[in-house]
């Protein structure tokens, strides 16, 4: 799921700045290189974010977002004597014990590190396939990767856009000008 998600996030960023780009009332003109870019820093953020919002839920709501993982080493400074922060290595752990009672898991419970890492680092993955197509598409003017990247961007024609934008401006006008009449009153 993350790395559709990674994948999805980083459509959507590139989406956001490729409107900006063709958008002629407003002065932008993006690079695709800078625009991989903020694609990929976009779907790294939601995912990040999302990660915070599993990460809460298990604080607030004690649920299990950030599923646990049974490993048997762990690498720690806080178990060094000598408090260097040298990393101390338990290995070949079996079992654990909390308060006296075994818990039986076969290996020292990690809780949720390992899961978030992993997550992010699938979207990871698909943010920099996107970002990697979205280059490209860009750059050869969709011969590449046209098919996929263009059924994910949304294509707003120019007239509409424009159309819209002034639409959006004479309604401002009509808005500030009944302002003023109030005032006047």
């Amino acid at each position: 799921m993350h790395t559709i998600n990674g994948f999805l996030c980083a459509a959507i960023g590139f989406s956001l700045v490729e409107i900006l780009n063709r958008e002629k009332n407003v002065k932008v003109n993006m690079s695709p290189l800078f625009m991989a870019v903020v694609a990929f820093c976009f779907s790294m953020t939601i995912g990040v974010l999302w990660e915070f919002v599993e990460f809460g839920s298990d604080m607030l709501l004690h649920s299990d977002m950030q599923k646990d993982t049974v490993i048997h080493e762990i690498y720690s400074v806080s178990l060094d004597p000598t408090n260097s922060n040298i990393p101390i290595a338990l290995k070949d752990i079996t079992d654990v014990t909390v308060n006296g009672q075994s818990l039986e898991l076969g290996g020292y419970l990690d809780i949720g590190l390992r899961d978030t890492m992993k997550d992010l680092g699938v979207n990871f993955i698909g943010a920099v396939v996107f970002s990697v197509m979205g280059f490209f598409y860009m750059n050869t003017q969709g011969e590449v990767t046209g098919k996929i990247v263009e059924s994910l961007v949304p294509s707003v024609p120019e007239q509409d856009v424009s159309e819209q934008y002034e639409a959006s401006k004479e309604e401002e006008d009509r808005r500030r000008s009944r302002k003023r009449k109030k005032r006047k009153q």
